[in-house]
Order: C-alpha cells, then sequence, then structure tokens
C-alpha cells in the first residue's frame, strides 16, 4: 500500500543502500585522479556562459557539478567544511570517504551489519588518530625550525598544483605573508590581485596595500603622511534623489536656479569633508567632475568607485572606518598611512598604500600567461595560504607522501588484532581503506601501485616510520630527509570528516524523495 503522495517516491533498505554507495563511489572515482603532486586536471565548462575553469582542486570541482544524488551530496559537504576549516585536504577527504564506503559495500555483502561496521570503523578511527598524535612533531619553539616546518608544508601543498613547478618560490612567499599576520588566521589581511601577463615567477608579494584604481585628474600622484576619509556616498549633483520624480519649469532661469541651487548643496558637503582634516578621500561611489574638482583645489587626493570589497578592506588596513555622513568629523575615525602612490603592473595603473596601520597587511601580485591560468594559481596559493596560517596556530606537523596514513594503517591492523568479533573484520577495511591513498598517489603517477605499496607496508613493519612514496623516482625514501611535511590539523580532520561521512551514509536504510511543490497559475 503507497502512503505517500502521487510524485513523492521511497527506496527501502538495499535499494536505498545501494543508491547512497553508487554515488559517493562515482564522486570519489571522479576526483581521485587529481589527488597528489602527479594528479591530473579537469575542465569545468559552465553550461549557460561557456566560461571554462580548469583545475584539480577538489573543493572546485565538486562545487560546480549538479547533482541528483543524496550520499554524494554529503561528499560535496565534508569537502567544503574541509575547504572552510583548514584549506586544503578538499580531494583526500572525498576519497577516503569513498574508499571507506567501498570497503564497508563488500562487508555488507558478507551480510555484517552496518551498525558491525561503524562500531569496528569507530575503533579504527580513534587508533588511527591515536598514532598520528603520536608520530606528530612541534618544532614551534625554534624559530628557524619552525619556519623550515612551515616552507615544506608550503611546497607539499603546492607540489599538487598548478604551482609545482616553482614551488620554492611561492613557497618563500606564502610563508613571508602568512609569518607577517603574527599568528592570526584572517587572510582578509592579505590581498591578492591578478594580472593577466608575464609568467607565474613574475608574482610577487608586496607589504602594504594595493588597490585596483586610478587617483583622480587633477591630483597628485604621490602623497605622504595620508589622512584617509573612507566613504560610501553620493558625490554626483545632476540627480534627482527621489524616484520617478518630475520637475516642471517655465523658463530656462528657473532650469539654471536648480542646477545653482545643486551645485551650493555639493560645495556644503565637500566643505563639510574637507573639515575633517583630510588629505585623502576614497568614495565607494563615483565621483562627478565638479565636486573632485573642489576637492582638488582643496589640495586632497581624491580616489573614486573603490569596490566594496576594496572600500572594506581599506579601512580594516588603515585602522579607519567607512562613513555616509560628515556632519560630526570628531566621531568619524580616519585611516593613516605613510605613502599612496601610482605604481605600474604590466600596463595598468594601481594604487599603492604603504606603512599602513595593520603592519601585517600584504598584497601578492599573481601574474600568468592567461586568466585560468591566474584563478588556477590563486585557489592553489589559498591554499597554502590556509594551511600555513592553520599551522601557525595549530603548530604540530606530520609527513606526507603516504607516510601518515601507512602509519596509521598499521597501528589499526595492531588495534584490530586485539578486538573480537565482526567488528574486527571492519577495523581491517578500514586499514585497507587507508591504504588506498597512496595507492592511488602511486597510480596518478603512473608506477606500480602494489608493489610501492608493498614495499612502504614492509618499511614501516621494519620499524621505518619515516618512510612514504619518493613520487620525483618512483621509489620509498625518507619523508624527513625529501621535507615532504603536512599540517597535523589537515591530516587529522581528513580522517574525522571522512569516517563520519561514510558512518552517516552507512546508516541510511531509506530515502524519502518529497513531490516537489506545485506553483499555482496566477
Amino acid at each position: 500500500m503507497n502512503i505517500f503522495g502521487a510524485e513523492a517516491t521511497e527506496e527501502k533498505a538495499e535499494n536505498a543502500r545501494l543508491a547512497s554507495f553508487v554515488g559517493a563511489l562515482a564522486l570519489g572515482d571522479l576526483v581521485k585522479s587529481t589527488l597528489g603532486p602527479k594528479g591530473m586536471n579537469k575542465i569545468l565548462q559552465s553550461g549557460s556562459s561557456g566560461e571554462i575553469n580548469v583545475t584539480n582542486d577538489g573543493a572546485t570541482i565538486l562545487k560546480s557539478i549538479q547533482l541528483d544524488n543524496a550520499a554524494a551530496k554529503i561528499l560535496v559537504n565534508i569537502s567544503k567544511v574541509q575547504d572552510d576549516e583548514v584549506g586544503d585536504g578538499t580531494t583526500s577527504v572525498c576519497v577516503l570517504a569513498a574508499e571507506l564506503l567501498r570497503e564497508a559495500e563488500k562487508l555488507i555483502s558478507q551480510r555484517i551489519h552496518p551498525q558491525t561496521i561503524i562500531e569496528g570503523y569507530r575503533i579504527a578511527s580513534a587508533a588511527a588518530l591515536g598514532a598520528l598524535e603520536k608520530a606528530a612533531t612541534d618544532n614551534s619553539t625554534d624559530p628557524a625550525r619552525f619556519r623550515q616546518d612551515l616552507m615544506n608544508i608550503a611546497r607539499t601543498t603546492l607540489s599538487s598544483k598548478v604551482l609545482s613547478q616553482d614551488k620554492d618560490y611561492f613557497a618563500n612567499l606564502a610563508v613571508d605573508a602568512v609569518l607577517r599576520l603574527k599568528g592570526s588566521t584572517d587572510l582578509e589581511h592579505i590581498q591578492v590581485i591578478k594580472k593577466v601577463g608575464g609568467k607565474l615567477t613574475d608574482s610577487y608579494l608586496d607589504e602594504g596595500f594595493i588597490l585596483d584604481k586610478t587617483i583622480g585628474t587633477n591630483c597628485p600622484k604621490r602623497l605622504e603622511n595620508a589622512n584617509i576619509l573612507i566613504a560610501n556616498t553620493s558625490m554626483d549633483t545632476d540627480k534627482i534623489k527621489v524616484f520617478g520624480a518630475r520637475i516642471k519649469v517655465d523658463s530656462t532661469g528657473k532650469l539654471a536656479e536648480l542646477e545653482r541651487a545643486e551645485k551650493e548643496k555639493m560645495k556644503a558637503k565637500v566643505d563639510a569633508i574637507a573639515a575633517h582634516g583630510i588629505n585623502c578621500f576614497v568614495n565607494r561611489q563615483l565621483i562627478y567632475n565638479y565636486p573632485e574638482s573642489l576637492l582638488a583645489e582643496k589640495g586632497i587626493m581624491t580616489i573614486e568607485h573603490a569596490d566594496f570589497e576594496g572600500v572594506e578592506r581599506l579601512a580594516l588596513v588603515t585602522g579607519g572606518e567607512i562613513a555616509s555622513t560628515f556632519d560630526h568629523p570628531e566621531l568619524v575615525k580616519l585611516g593613516r598611512c605613510e605613502l599612496i602612490e601610482e605604481i605600474m603592473i604590466g600596463e595598468d595603473k594601481l594604487i599603492k598604500f604603504s606603512g599602513v596601520a595593520a603592519g601585517e597587511a600584504c598584497t601578492v601580485v599573481l601574474r600568468g600567461s592567461t586568466n585560468q591560468m591566474i584563478d588556477e594559481a590563486e585557489r592553489s596559493l589559498h591554499d597554502a595560504l590556509s594551511v600555513l596560517s592553520q599551522t601557525v596556530k595549530e603548530t604540530r606537523i606530520v609527513l606526507g607522501g603516504g607516510c601518515s596514513e601507512m602509519l596509521m594503517s598499521c597501528a589499526v591492523d595492531e588495534e584490530a588484532r586485539k578486538v573480537q568479533g565482526k567488528k574486527a573484520i571492519a577495523a581491517e577495511a578500514f586499514a585497507r581503506a587507508l591504504r588506498m591513498i597512496p595507492t592511488i598517489l602511486a597510480d596518478n603517477a603512473g608506477y606500480d601501485s602494489s608493489d610501492l605499496v608493498a614495499k612502504l607496508r614492509a618499511a614501516h613493519y621494519e620499524g621505518k616510520s619515516d618512510s612514504g612514496l619518493n613520487m620525483n623516482e618512483g621509489t620509498i625514501g625518507s619523508m624527513v630527509e625529501l621535507g615532504v611535511t603536512e599540517s597535523y590539523k589537515l591530516k587529522s580532520q581528513v580522517v574525522i570528516s571522512a569516517s563520519e561521512a561514510a558512518e552517516m551514509i552507512l546508516r541510511v536504510d531509506d530515502i524519502l524523495r518529497a513531490a516537489p511543490r506545485r506553483r499555482e497559475a496566477v
């Protein structure tokens, strides 16, 4: 008997579980070829605008695809959370969750109950995280070694991105930018400006703030000891502010009178702005010629049409506030900086604010041959900056290159020997899923993954706990010597998120799809 409405559907028990597994595994298989330093790119093409993106960033790929499968959407969500929480590891978390579900599917076909599998996974997850914490090292007390750790983390993060060819250059740039934040994780202070032209290594880090606008006409192109009023106000004289209003005049003299009144009003507004004792006025909206000339006469530099994000960030780094009214100068907080000057990047003129109040503020100028290349470079650099800022806060580090996964896998295998009943089989399945990460890394590089992973496992059982995959030579090497380092927070978050998502999907035994709401014809 069907109790649901006309278009509502229900999938029960095995069918529901199968639908969940199929969706999650398909998504894992989609992004796993992008994993690691030898991962491949995907082209994302918009159906409506035809715009294309070339990327191997898991979160970007998963955000861009339209999905109908409920379990697949859960994996997209954990990938987004990983991106927001740590900034990198978005592909790893999706692939690990998919591999855990692949192993669970085999166990369910052997008539092992999902709740038993979940219990086994929980035991395994706790053992894996315990082993990872034991293996983590912390060099935060030694600034030189900590900087080297940050450099290694940045290199490891960037080695799987478009910036891998110049990873040393960009790792140094990212570490310098993050250390300027002095322990803050607020990446708003690091501005990224993209300018097509030149090559990737023409990119550079500049102290201060760069605004992609031009200085107004008849204004000085260089200003020292600037007092800046940042505003969001209308500076136009020829618009009637009430929408739909009409004014009828019976002679041109009356029209001239109206214009004169508007000009007087604007002159009074300019006088109120000048009364703040400023020498630079930045407005989010347009500044028309008349007020611009009045401000220039008073020796005030004008910058117009600074978009909202630019104005917000400028207020943040100069220590000012955005003003809309100017009747009470004593209540307005002005921004300050030592120098404002016009600079050239490629063929474009920009405005640079040096010696700003927030000393940690800096700007990364990215150059590259195409828009797609610069966009991908920005995504890569954002991942590196996010991971580094989190590492400055949570200073422990672990080894990469499949080393941490194999270490956790061995610890889970050891733990599984002590577990009684079918839960032990589930714990062993968790260990196999962890070993799939180094397997996929080797497969993506075109190496013999079975041979390499078997050697890596043997090396760990022999006590070489720093062994991992040397992806340049296709051999087993010491990750300490190769400097392949990752953030402890990143690795632990991957395991936590993936196991929780797998558990959630395993518990599903029914999928109910509600009927779409009918729109009544008006």
